[in-house]
């Protein structure tokens, strides 16, 4: 299977699994697709893995459920 779009448009793995945000991701590209207030008072240079690793979150996914419950 090629690298087809999936679900809300998000790109499908070979295996068929929707793809995942690398650890490598900069903070300053997240804020381009969730907006400004992602990770405020963070650095735009963060990478995402620092980000979850500092916040205790397991993937992109928990630390966006976690942030909007505060």
């Amino acid at each position: 299977m090629a690298n087809k779009k999936g679900l809300d448009e998000r790109h499908r793995d070979r295996d068929g699994t929707i793809s995942r945000k690398h650890g490598n991701t900069k903070v300053g590209t997240l804020r381009k697709e969730f907006g400004e207030q992602f990770a405020e008072g963070r650095r735009s240079d963060l990478l995402l893995k620092n980000l979850l690793a500092e916040s205790g979150a397991s993937s992109l996914d928990d630390y966006l459920k976690h942030r909007r419950k505060r």
